[in-house]
């Protein structure tokens, strides 16, 4: 730990066995106070000491894990249990809010922290940055595209290193690698599989042996299984008394923090099971076994067995065999605090011992490393459990979460007694990265601490001038280690503040619009552009805002100067800015820069927000990208959006000159279509607005009378019935197969004539060019006649879809269905996207 205060030799020499604990010592945010909050966490934190036992799921995205079977081996069992998530989510959709790309990645990640802290969970991410190469890029059919994607080297090392990290005696992939499953999903069971070898190879990827890794073996894989073939069966239906549901219940309540995914359903009570068949063993078992552990030293007794067998060290031995009985001890002594932490001090003393013999012993290196490893997971286990039991309460708390570079401020940790014991030699320790400075305003130490006293010490923290800005993945630049003494035995816990801690530009800019197009058929409209700024320097400032642009382009006025008054201050100046003489299809970008003397910003934040996951930030360039095209647009165009919350297009159909009307719940209900030229739905609306489905026949009615409908693709659980377009129109299941992954795939356009292709823009195969991500999503597999198949689209190699953009006359108006992904391209300014669109809006019989 770089950069951190002062602290005693004994301190020091704790903290391999301190970072080993991992979330469970770091969690990102403080929990919710709950009145059985003692007890269970009690029993959470000494249940696993009462095995050696570990176990790894892997999986793709965010809520891939196996909730149920993770809930039963940690909370149930208290396996040592590991969730290991390649990518950030990236590319999923967002049912709570408008953020797509990275800022819904860090939502997902923070959802899935909050969830394995749910089931007692170490979470370790592939993905290690904001766009690093292991990106969730949208839907893959193949394990071969998600590779190209992910970087195979890349991908593959950091599980091996994983791997040989956590060490796993079990490891389960979440998914199978069948042609029906998402190319991630796959992608995660093929590495999975392979690396069960080869992490135990040296000469797979030696360079992680020479920063101090050691090759390891995984003692069984298994991969997801049925009722009808199996060879363990996990009964994650049981009820667990203490946390009064069954596993699978907890399990779905950490699912339930996937708030972004609409993840978590409610289960009742009874008998139910997941189903595992063994794929590969280093151990003889039995065809039907009791547990994944079966062959495989579960507790210390087991593994005394085993040391006994591999050297004539009775010292380790019987060391392990007292560890053994420590374990029954602590948990006898449940629910007695006090009994409980006089045992867990005793447990920590012998497992200390254990070490310093196994140091001295005779046994092989590599069984000396697996008995050190094991023994510092407990001993990090055990300062948890010591924290439990002793109600020992530790926070951190600055002065402000949000920084800047060169700033000063304070940060209060302290430490609170809530149980029996006295506590003593009591260190509080602010951990700060290298080059920060920290210089406490009164004692760090303190004799003791009885019932229901506090101890503190205030930090003054400067950050340095360089300090790296904020980075979402990163673990916190803020933790505090608290170090006591109880039962003459010394633990260290660690906190971190409840919400991410930031160093923040001293001026945070946003552009509005943040993307437009240029319309290079009205090259002479200037571009009206805002620039917000926001004051995150302490105090009261100024600073020059001004405009970088084009060659040849012009902003009125050049700088323009603003006054701050205090730190959180925003204001706003507006810039009208033109286009050189003659502007060429392409892409163009204005960033905005603040100056005040050295201090210059040229930096956006996006604070993140959500009650289920704190405060976060995305630090990115202030800027407003720009797409040069020709568009044309009918004059007088009034469209009713309604939306489903999942996009918006709306706003760029304003920018482009159209004017758009948000419809809610009324205006669906009781107002007059007939003002409309266009209806338009979003994507999924008909699960998200419940007002549709009551109106649909005002819908139709709408179109019969003569106006325009566009709906946006569906999937059938969206209460999406066939019925409910004039024609009916069926979406193909299973889903995974009923889209077009590859957006340079070919376009044939089947209706060239239809007026979609030509009104008011000629549509070439030029349009189809540039998309991102995806084609379609979900399309229909059944359809009536009255419609005409727009386009044919399909994955290379694969059947192509005829369906995906459906358009038919209904009485005097036009119904179109579209399956394209228009939510995700026009917000990424797809020329071709935007053109379509506008003449899907523009249609009249």
């Amino acid at each position: 730990m770089s950069g951190k205060s002062k602290s005693s030799p004994k301190l020091v020499s704790m903290m391999t066995s301190v970072a080993i604990a991992g979330s469970m010592l770091l969690p990102a945010m403080a929990s919710p106070a709950y009145a059985e909050r003692g007890v269970v966490d009690l029993w959470k934190s000494i249940k696993p000491l009462a095995t050696i036992a570990s176990a790894m799921n892997t999986g793709a995205h965010p809520d891939d894990e196996h909730s149920a079977v993770l809930a039963y081996l940690s909370l149930g069992k208290g396996v040592n249990t590991f969730s290991v998530i390649a990518n950030r989510g990236e590319g999923g959709q967002n049912e709570i809010g408008s953020e797509l790309g990275n800022p819904l990645g860090i939502i997902r990640t923070r959802e899935l922290q909050e969830a394995s802290k749910i089931t007692n969970v170490t979470l370790g991410m592939l993905s290690e940055e904001i766009n690093d190469p292991i990106f969730d890029f949208g839907f893959s059919k193949s394990v071969e595209e998600t590779l190209q994607h992910w970087g195979e080297s890349v991908a593959y090392e950091r599980l091996i290193r994983k791997i040989r990290e956590d060490r796993p005696d079990v490891i389960i992939p979440s998914f199978l690698n069948e042609d029906s499953t998402h190319g991630h999903h796959r992608t995660i069971n093929v590495l999975t599989v392979r690396a069960y070898k080869d992490a135990a190879d040296p000469k797979v990827f030696p360079e992680q042996l020479k920063k101090g890794l050691q090759p390891w073996q995984v003692k069984k894989l298994y991969l997801p299984a049925d009722a009808k073939k199996y060879n363990v069966m996990v009964p994650v239906g049981d009820y667990d008394n203490i946390y009064g549901a069954s596993y699978v219940q907890l399990g779905e309540e950490s699912r339930f923090m996937h708030k972004s995914q609409g993840m978590g359903r409610v289960v009742d009570e009874g008998p139910s099971g997941n189903y595992y068949t063994l794929e590969s063993s280093t151990v003889k078992t039995n065809d039907k076994e009791a547990s994944f552990f079966d062959g495989i030293a579960f507790t210390f007794a087991d593994l005394a067995k085993e040391v006994e067998t591999k050297g004539k060290d009775n010292k380790v031995t019987k060391d392990l065999q007292q560890l053994q009985k420590d374990s029954e001890e602590v948990i006898q002594a449940y629910p007695n605090f006090t009994e409980v932490a006089r045992e867990v001090h005793e447990m920590k003393k012998d497992v200390q011992n254990a070490l310093a013999d196994v140091k001295s012993s005779s046994l092989d290196q590599a069984v000396k490393d697996d008995l050190f490893y094991r023994l510092n997971v407990k001993d990090a286990q055990l300062n948890k459990a010591s924290m439990e039991a002793t109600s020992l309460v530790v926070k951190v708390k600055p002065d402000t979460g949000e920084l800047v570079a060169g700033q000063t401020t304070k940060v209060v940790v302290s430490a609170f007694n809530g149980g029996n014991v006295n506590l003593k030699n009591i260190q509080l320790n602010l951990n700060v990265p290298q080059g920060w400075e920290t210089k406490a305003a009164g004692p760090v130490t303190f004799d003791s601490i009885g019932k229901n006293q506090t101890v503190s010490v205030t930090y003054n923290v400067t950050v340095p001038k360089d300090a790296a800005e904020f980075k979402p993945y990163a673990a916190p630049n803020l933790t505090a280690d608290v170090t006591y003494k109880a039962f003459d035995t010394s633990s260290t816990v660690r906190a971190v503040p409840q919400n991410a801690v930031a160093v923040l530009p001293a001026y945070a800019m946003s552009l509005s619009p943040s993307a437009t197009v240029f319309n290079t058929l009205k090259s002479d409209e200037a571009i009206p552009v805002k620039v917000t700024v926001r004051n995150y320097t302490p105090g009261a400032s100024k600073a020059s805002i001004s405009l970088n642009l084009p060659e040849g382009w012009t902003a009125e006025p050049s700088v323009e100067e603003i006054s701050f008054a205090s730190k959180g201050e925003t204001k706003s100046v507006s810039f009208t800015v033109k286009g050189s003489s003659k502007v060429a299809t392409g892409k163009y970008s204005i960033t905005a820069v603040a100056k005040n003397e050295d201090v210059q910003s040229n930096e956006g934040v996006q604070v993140i927000s959500y009650p289920h996951i704190g405060t976060t930030y995305l630090v990115q360039p202030a800027e407003l990208k720009i797409q040069a095209f020709d568009l044309a647009v009918p004059q007088n165009l009034k469209v009713g959006y309604v939306s489903s919350g999942f996009d918006n297009i709306d706003e760029y159909l304003r920018q482009v000159g159209v004017n758009v009307v948000k419809l809610d719940d009324k205006a669906i209900q009781f107002g007059d279509l007939s003002q409309y030229d266009t209806i338009v739905l979003g994507i999924r609306a008909y699960a998200f607005r419940p007002e549709l489905i009551p109106s649909n026949q005002r819908l139709l009615d709408y179109v019969k009378n003569g106006g325009n409908l566009v709906v946006q693709y569906h999937k059938p659980e969206d209460k999406w019935k066939p019925e409910l377009a004039p024609y009916p129109i069926k979406i193909g299941e299973p889903l995974i197969k009923w889209r077009v992954t590859d957006e340079n795939s070919k376009v044939t356009m089947l209706a060239p004539d239809h007026p979609i292709f030509n009104y008011p823009n000629k549509i070439t195969n030029a349009d189809w060019d540039s998309w991102i991500q995806d084609r379609s999503a979900y399309n229909p597999a059944e359809w009536g006649n009255e419609y005409t198949e727009l386009i044919s689209n399909g994955d290379p190699g694969e059947q192509e879809f005829t369906g995906t953009f459906l358009s038919a006359p209904y009485g005097k108006g036009v119904y179109t269905y579209s399956s394209l992904v228009w939510y995700r391209e026009i917000p990424n300014l797809v020329p071709g996207a935007i053109r379509m669109f506008v003449n899907m809006i523009s249609q009249k019989q």
